[in-house]
């Protein structure tokens, strides 16, 4: 949620009432709850929600336009001089609108009232720990964001968008190595007509259901498949495209070097097949990153390699430096930079140092002698750490095995640190 210090403007309206509501509607509200929601004059909610609310509530009732989040600040302002009421389901707080609203009209301006998320409801179901969960929402996301999560004896649970989520994600575990896994669909939780159905992804063939569900993973890996953790160093032959890739152990390195956080932007400078934005976003769902690639066939391939591997979010542009400016403008500042390719391009390093944030990072690999001549220079004046590695790999010659080198590496890391 934003601090009042990120709002803006200041509500000029009383309190917004936003209101958990369950499955199982009225009866489900507290007295407190059900007083905010009487004393509304405009109530928002989907019409599931205000179905919900018993006819002698006389307060507007507004449905919620598609898409909301463009029409709602227009909304607020054309009824700030109103009792406002929206109502949500479950926890407003928990992947809902109370989110949205909290950054447009700051905290101090809603009054929350939660109900029992149904992540809550779901665990008390199953019997799982909801603190040991990871929860994943497909809601208005791209169902490939689960592919990160999965891993063998890992109990997943994720928000669907409607009643076409579980058989799909049935066809994505099954697509990814994880055939084998239990899934669970809890339907209508806590209301009347709450159901549960249970079935092995692989044989899934259960039909449509009802929309308001979420669905339970039981992880169950196949151990023939190549494991793909957050763990930057993914096996190379998990990516497609030309062979224009960090090789899996520099990778390792190279991630370890750029030490992601959440929610830190991360340029990747000569994307090649995407390697380096895709396992920094696979470290955590708030990392961010922007590839620049020339060529056309990589920008495809980076993007195909990035929905394959569960995170789509990877921004895939055209070259550097020519870029660099409209994704400034669109992101603002990066918090680290990675130059992999193109350090001998005249100028290019300048201009990302330039783009490079007070405290943020750059770091560059080189394999030629001219580039890393160039860092050499460019260590001597602005600090920083260097190191070079060089990775063997075994290979068969003829009945026997030999110790293949792969060319060596020059790392130059920096922190940039403005006098």
């Amino acid at each position: 949620m934003a601090s009042d210090a990120a709002v803006t403007k200041v509500w000029p309206g009383p309190p917004i009432a936003v209101i958990g509501i369950g499955a199982d509607g009225w009866d489900g509200l507290g007295a407190t709850a059900r007083r905010e929601v009487a004393a509304c004059e405009v109530l928002f909610g989907s019409p599931r929600q205000l179905a919900l609310i018993p006819d002698d509530v006389t307060g507007e009732r507004v449905r919620w336009p598609s898409p909301l989040v463009p029409a709602l600040p227009g909304l607020l302002e054309t009824n700030a001089g109103a009792r406002i009421g929206v109502l949500a389901s479950g926890d407003p707080m928990y992947y809902g609108i109370g989110v949205t609203l909290a950054r447009l009209v700051g905290a101090r301006a809603l009054r929350v009232f939660p109900q029992p998320s149904s992540v809550s409801l779901a665990c008390a179901r199953l019997g799982w720990p909801l603190a040991d969960v990871p929860v994943v929402s497909v809601v208005g996301r791209p169902l490939a964001t689960v592919l990160p999560e999965l891993g063998d004896g890992r109990r997943i649970l994720v928000l669907s968008a409607d009643q076409h989520t579980p058989a799909a994600l049935a066809e994505l575990l099954r697509d990814n190595g994880f055939g084998a896994s239990n899934l669970t669909v809890l339907e209508q939780l806590g209301g009347p007509d709450e159901c549960l159905a249970a079935g092995v992804a692989a044989e899934w063939r259960r039909g449509e259901g009802d929309p308001l569900n979420i669905v339970a993973i039981e992880c169950v890996g196949d151990p023939a498949r190549a494991r793909a953790t957050r763990v930057p160093g993914l096996p190379d032959e998990m990516y497609s495209g030309d062979g224009q890739l960090t090789k899996s152990e520099v990778r390792a390195l190279t991630l370890a070097a750029l030490a992601p956080a959440p929610g830190e932007l991360l340029w990747d400078i000569g994307g090649g097949s995407g390697t380096i934005a895709i396992e920094w976003c696979r470290t955590h769902p708030a990392c961010r990153a922007v590839t620049f690639e020339q060529h056309e066939a990589r920008r495809r391939q980076i993007a195909g390699n990035a929905a394959a591997l569960g995170v789509p979010q990877v921004v895939v542009r055209g070259a550097a430096p020519e870029e660099l400016a409209i994704a400034a403008a669109e992101s603002g500042s990066p918090d680290v930079i990675f130059l992999g390719g193109g350090l001998t391009q005249d100028g290019l390093l300048e201009t990302c140092w330039s783009y490079v944030r007070h405290g943020g990072r750059l770091v560059a690999n080189a394999v030629t002698a001219e580039s890393e001549s160039l860092l050499l220079t460019w260590a001597d004046s602005h600090g920083g750490e260097l190191r070079k590695f060089q990775i063997y790999r075994a290979e068969p010659l003829g009945g026997f095995t030999a110790w293949r080198p792969q060319l060596p590496v020059t790392q130059w890391s920096v922190r940039k640190i403005l006098s």
